[in-house]
């Protein structure tokens, strides 16, 4: 058994996505035995964002109350932790992180943005664990061409399967990327069969943040992957939703096109109104972030796995993630919206089979302890390696 440290972001944002996102990961590493501490820090004032108010703030009252309720029915009620803006301490104390920190085999860094290398450099090993492949090296590449210096980790992570590979048309900042899934604990998540008239559906913000511009091209978001899709609904008469969030969203354009619209917050308010959006769901249509398409980046979403997990079929833009994991049998890559439609189309003549497909993928390729399992092995933790069997690796 090896301890364990996440570093990631709940109480910032503590919306069911987000949580189920950062659930998997500790739930999977507790499935494979492993003394598992959640971590977090606010990092700059206004972070806190609070559903029942819809605004940002540094009261984070909110999400420590559904973070720590959340931690506790998985068993890790009194191993977490999150510092707010001012500095103060909830859940587990200072002195009882630090010692965390000091015994801890390894420190997985999957959105704190380096805001606890101090303290993991007692780990043994520190692992960057990337989920936006190709903006953020962008981003990573723009800071050392300006001469500054980035944090340091053991070893680099990315969802971004393609950047891994050498395919991918995004800078690697001088690192060493390994390729990863997001993993899905599958048996969290209930197979029954859709409603009769359930839609098509995907969770999307329309845009997340700004545009990043580098050697003289512009990488966005799904406003503008979305625009090769709009006509979509006119092309099958399957029901087509998105729940969106975004004030830049054009609501008008979209119901003029066919499309029905949910509201992102309200459907993803806690883990289980997420996941009963995508059982009243047929299946999943979405398109990607414009940086992940373009750059070539090999990216599969998080949300994507949660569909595959209940049993739904899943119709992706294509990011080349089609050379890492079946396409055509629950799952598809498409990059027009003729591709899709004829996708829709395919699943729709047998959906039974689809269905079970989608399950198959995400226990073959996604399931939590088959991802984590390899990625620890990777570093060399594997399952049941004692924690003071790891040896400090250099900086890489």
């Amino acid at each position: 058994m090896a301890r364990i440290i996440l570093g990631s972001y709940m109480v910032r944002y503590p919306l069911g996505g987000n949580l189920s996102w950062a659930l998997q990961y500790l739930v999977g590493l507790q499935r494979l035995g492993h003394d598992v501490f959640f971590v977090e820090k606010s990092g700059y004032e206004g972070s806190c964002y609070d559903p029942s108010s819809g605004g940002m703030t540094d009261d984070c009252s909110y999400g420590v109350r559904v973070v720590g309720e959340y931690l506790r029915r998985i068993g890790l009620g009194e191993r977490w932790c999150y510092v707010d803006a001012a500095g103060v301490y909830h859940g587990l104390g200072r002195p009882a992180v630090e010692q965390a920190f000091r015994s801890a085999d390894v420190f997985l860094d999957m959105g704190t943005h380096g805001t606890w290398l101090d303290e993991a450099s007692r780990c043994r090993a520190t692992v960057l664990i990337d989920a936006e492949p190709g903006m953020r090296q962008l981003r990573m590449q723009k800071s050392l061409d300006a001469g500054e210096a980035l944090p340091r980790y053991d070893f680099y992570y990315t969802k971004g399967w393609n950047l891994a590979a050498g395919t991918s048309l995004a800078p690697d900042a001088g690192r060493v990327w390994h390729g990863m899934f997001h993993p899905v604990v599958t048996d969290l998540f209930e197979v029954v069969a859709p409603p009769a008239d359930a839609p098509f559906t995907t969770v999307m913000n329309w845009q997340s943040y700004e545009r990043i511009d580098y050697a003289g091209k512009s990488y966005g978001h799904k406003d503008l992957e979305f625009e090769k899709f709009i006509t979509l609904p006119r092309h099958t008469g399957l029901p087509m939703e998105i729940a969106v969030a975004g004030k830049h969203t054009p609501r008008e354009r979209l119901l003029e096109h066919g499309w029905r619209l949910n509201d992102a917050h309200r459907v993803t308010r806690s883990v289980e109104s997420f996941t009963d959006y995508i059982r009243a769901s047929r299946g999943e249509f979405c398109v990607c972030k414009n940086g992940f398409v373009a750059l070539n980046t090999g990216w599969f979403s998080d949300r994507g796995a949660a569909y595959l997990a209940s049993a739904r079929p899943v119709v992706m833009q294509d990011t080349g993630f089609g050379s890492h994991l079946p396409l055509g049998r629950g799952l598809f890559a498409v990059k027009d919206v003729g591709e899709a439609a004829a996708a829709l189309e395919t699943i729709q003549a047998d959906y039974a089979s689809h269905s079970k497909w989608a399950r198959e993928i995400a226990c073959e390729y996604l399931e939590a302890a088959t991802v984590l399992g390899q990625l620890l092995d990777g570093i060399g933790i594997g399952a049941g390696r004692h924690a003071g069997h790891t040896a400090r690796v250099g900086r890489r």
